[in-house]
């Protein structure tokens, strides 16, 4: 990929890569749907959405260090620097809305609002975590917050998902389902089938693919013939659309209209969030397939930065306000570490729960 570059567009910074533009949340010039967004969410809303940002991140980085100390085993795949796009789009979901993920699924299970302390559990192979200490990074899970899991198969997530959309089409609840998937899996055949038959049926799943350039360790522009995702939808006659992941206020928009349209007429639509990663694949790639440069030039569009200092000139949240939250998150992550190493281990005798075999 050619490298990122910076420059600046009047009164907005924009950061440029290869297909791909984001444009820095400001006051000097601000969009008519930004406007919009900030009064509709108000202070405290914002606020609260800028924590929840934090929370996934200083959540990740600790168990980075945990998984380094050994005290965390199996697989551990981040979310650091797509946190915008988790809590933008499951902000503008009711508490009774389906979601699915991926495997880099700890973002989305914060911002759904599953206490950090049963996630770290889960991570230690606790039994006080969210599935008993059997799921691990990969498998979160939650019946209360209707989070039907993190799933480790690429794509393998994208029919439950569809399946939840189907029943909310055949009771009339209302409900929509979101689907989140990584722009590697949107070039699985499941992926295909499952936005046919949602189109077919006119059924209320919302398709986010959540595009941070690799697929691993492959970019996309050596394994996706189209760098604009969302034109995909077009196969099937449903509404696709672009979104700024990086950008909080036009996340959250964007989905707030996706999801009242639906409740008033259901129908799919495949929404491509476009994003970036600030960690490998996983723990254990290092992700020398990108350059210093790359990784510095998108830590210029760090979401969580971006909405500190949209707070910030607001005069919403000032560097006192900001630092007090800071050390607040940062402590509660610490509690849930704590809580993790304290809880018991799972009973030898209850390994065979839950197992289905034939």
């Amino acid at each position: 990929m050619k490298p990122a570059v910076a420059r600046s567009d009047r009164n907005r910074r924009v950061v440029e890569f290869p297909h791909v533009q984001f444009k820095l949340l400001s006051l000097a010039k601000p969009t008519s749907r930004q406007k919009a967004v900030v009064d509709g969410l108000g202070k405290e809303k914002l606020i609260e959405m800028y924590r929840k940002m934090l929370e996934i991140r200083f959540f990740e980085q600790r168990a980075e260090q945990m998984y380094q100390q050994r005290k965390i085993g199996g697989f551990l795949h981040v979310y650091m620097g797509e946190e915008a796009v988790a809590t933008g789009i499951l902000a503008a979901i009711d508490k009774d809305d389906y979601v699915v993920t991926s495997y880099r699924d700890h973002g989305v299970a914060l911002a759904l609002g599953i206490p950090p302390g049963a996630l770290m559990a889960e991570l230690f192979g606790k039994v006080t975590g969210v599935c008993g200490g059997k799921g691990g990074s990969m498998h979160f899970y939650s019946k209360e917050k209707n989070l039907l899991g993190g799933h480790g198969i690429v794509g393998g997530q994208i029919p439950i998902g569809l399946g939840a959309a189907f029943r909310a089409k055949y009771m009339g609840t209302k409900q929509v389902s979101v689907i989140f998937f990584g722009d590697g899996a949107i070039n699985q055949g499941v992926f295909h089938e499952a936005a046919n038959m949602a189109a077919l049926w006119n059924l209320p799943a919302i398709f986010v693919v959540e595009n941070n350039l690799y697929g691993m360790g492959t970019s996309v522009s050596r394994s996706t013939a189209v760098s604009n995702m969302a034109v995909r939808a077009a196969s099937y006659d449903m509404e696709g659309l672009q979104v700024d992941g990086m950008n909080l206020l036009e996340t959250y928009g964007v989905m707030k209209e996706v999801v009242d349209k639906r409740r008033r007429d259901p129908c799919p639509i495949l929404i491509e969030a476009k994003t970036y990663r600030y960690r490998g694949h996983s723990i254990s790639d290092p992700g020398n397939y990108r350059s210093k440069e790359e990784i510095a030039n998108y830590r210029t569009a760090d979401p969580i930065a971006q909405v500190k200092k949209f707070l910030n000139d607001l005069g919403w949240m000032d560097d006192a306000a900001a630092k007090a939250m800071d050390k607040e998150v940062r402590q509660e992550i610490l509690d849930a570490v704590e809580f993790a190493e304290e809880s018991p281990d799972p009973d030898p005798a209850a390994r065979d729960r839950h197992v289905f075999v034939p």
